[in-house]
């Protein structure tokens, strides 16, 4: 089902960056990056199209550069979508089985999953996914290791986790890869695609809380028995951890951000008090100093805001106890030192740095290899388990086909009806009509054409063994196309301009 030639392009529309991904697959079912494209980010905030105009720019940049390397013609991506105007919230929804059909179908499921898209939203939002929490099949629970397709019952139900967005930013995304002369072939949720690249399915069936810290949002997913259960998006992310340090620094945005990610720490009492940084002033004005412990202090204020909402919403999505494979950090904020620590110390749960490096061939770039790319390589690999899955069905649909034909019962043509040849009207031998009170009797036939009949009328031979095994309604049916046989011909016999004279009847006869 695997097919090497098959190559997926990722396009990460972030904050602070544009990237994008060209993946191909390998022998061993790994993902090989063939072409990769980053440039700034033009016309986004906090994970929102603002200027398609310039955002279209980026793209043109991005894809061009990743297009060159991989030596390839970009034509449809995978986009991930972000932004504070996500939002999400649970449907329960109802299907009835036909009474003719004894087993639940995937259309079924389907025809369940598609009415959602019927439910009542806010004006202005747009559904972005929809995932099915359990299933529910007259009125027991399946477990979620059961596929309802093939379960026999009336009534299917599910309970649905639904992810929408704000129409006019979803409108903004489309417009701009479309002015960039591409199609998109799938738009995705920032954190889900994050989980692809990060996640394996161990983490998902524990239960584990993916922190995708980016430029302008902080992404949240909660997954638990392989599921994904509670999504958020938070408007709180490395930006403003950038913003802090301009302004109580009062330097510059780019030395802010690049004091940040060289110097910055989470935690002021790991870094020595006596470390001082010196950055250079504008035009004359002499240099600044700032020690790392306050640069530290900085950092530590707006990280606790941040870590302080993530627990509020694994508190709020009621899975903080099942979430045994902790919180997985990644994201271009995951980078701050010390930031897995506060997030334990915080929260109370075990935590981790997820690099997007699992499935990735191993002769990969490692400057790719970088949790800021997370959701780019996650886009690549959600489109090879998007292609991966309808070439599933269209298999199983495939089989479930030939299975139906074969099991068809097989139509068996009818025996051939032997019918009296007549070749030669001499060789019929009639009784003369016989009339009484002027109205005239039907003659007796018998036919006497030996040779090719296989058995004549009104002969003592019997029929051999194999006619005699022969149903009776075929003898019928062989003794009424013959009668029908002669009917036909005397019927021609007796369509001459004088068969209304006796004397030619007789004489015919």
């Amino acid at each position: 089902m695997n097919n090497q030639n098959d190559i997926i392009v990722g396009l990460d529309i972030g904050t602070t960056k544009i990237a994008c991904f060209i993946g191909r697959r390998t022998e061993g079912d790994k993902i090989k990056i063939i072409g990769f494209g980053k440039t700034d980010s033009k016309g986004v905030e906090r994970g929102v199209v603002k200027n398609i105009k310039d955002t279209s720019k980026s793209i043109i940049k991005a894809v061009q550069t990743a297009s060159e390397q991989a030596g390839i013609e970009v034509t449809e991506v995978y986009v991930g979508i972000a932004g504070q105007h996500i939002k999400s919230q649970q449907n329960m929804g109802t299907v009835v089985i036909p009474p003719e059909q004894r087993l639940i179908k995937q259309e079924d499921v389907d025809r369940l999953i598609e009415e959602q898209h019927n439910m009542l939203l806010n004006p202005g939002e747009d559904i972005i996914h929809i995932f099915p929490q359990n299933f529910v099949v007259d009125g027991e629970e399946l477990s979620p290791d059961v596929n309802p397709v093939g379960v026999s019952g009336h009534q299917l139900k599910s309970n649905f986790h639904i992810v929408t967005g704000n129409t006019v930013n979803l409108r903004n995304i489309h417009d701009s890869v479309e002015r960039a002369g591409l199609r998109i072939k799938g738009v995705v949720l920032e954190p889900i695609a994050s989980a692809y690249a990060v996640l394996d399915d161990d983490d998902r069936e524990a239960g584990v809380a993916l922190v995708d810290i980016g430029g302008g949002t902080t992404d949240i997913a909660i997954f638990k028995e392989g599921i994904i259960r509670h999504t958020t998006v938070l408007p709180l992310a490395g930006n403003a951890i950038t913003n802090d340090i301009k302004d109580n620094c009062k330097i510059m945005r780019p030395q802010a951000e690049t004091l940040k990610t060289r110097f910055g720490s989470c935690l002021p009492e790991h870094v020595s008090e006596n470390d001082i940084i010196s950055i250079p002033g504008l035009h004359t004005q002499p240099a600044r100093e700032i020690s790392m412990r306050t640069l530290a202090s900085i950092i530590k204020a707006r990280t606790e805001t941040i870590i302080e909402q993530v627990d509020y919403e694994i508190e709020k999505s009621h899975l903080k106890k099942d979430i045994f494979a902790g919180i997985v950090l990644t994201g271009g904020g995951a980078q701050l030192r010390h930031l897995k620590e506060l997030a334990e110390f915080m929260t109370g749960i075990d935590t981790r740095v997820g690099l997007p490096d699992a499935h990735l061939d191993k002769n990969t770039d490692p400057e790719i290899i970088n949790t800021m790319y997370a959701t780019g390589i996650g886009l690549v690999l959600h489109g090879f388990y998007e292609l991966d899955r309808v070439r599933m069905q269209e298999l199983e649909y495939a089989d479930n086909t030939d299975a139906i034909q074969h099991n068809e019962p097989e139509v068996q043509p009818l025996p051939e009806t032997p019918v009296a040849e007549v070749e030669n009207p001499d060789e019929i031998e009639q009784n003369p009509i016989e009339v009484v009170d002027d109205q005239p009797v039907e003659p007796k036939l018998e036919v006497v054409n030996k040779g090719k009949s296989r058995f004549r009328r009104g002969s003592k031979d019997e029929p051999d063994s194999t006619e005699k095994e022969s149903k009776e309604s075929f003898w019928k049916r062989t003794a009424l196309r013959t009668k029908e046989s002669l009917e036909k011909y005397f019927a021609q016999v007796f369509q001459d301009g004088d068969a209304n004279n006796d004397e030619s009847e007789e004489r015919d006869l």
